[in-house]
């Protein structure tokens, strides 16, 4: 299998989210958004779907 190199952005989730939630008519504060953005991090990590680098 060849590897790639993906880069996540837990603000970049967190803003897909608030978009996401404001179609369906939810008002998401920022502080939910950061932890759903941290919650899907560690999902993807989890599932070992992607390895976090620590710079």
């Amino acid at each position: 299998m060849r590897e790639i190199e993906v880069f996540i952005d837990t603000e970049e989730i967190a803003e897909f989210f608030f978009n996401e939630l404001v179609k369906r008519g939810y008002a998401p504060k920022e502080e939910e958004l950061e932890e759903i953005a941290d919650i899907t991090f560690d999902y993807l990590i989890a599932k070992c779907i992607i390895d976090e680098e620590l710079d």
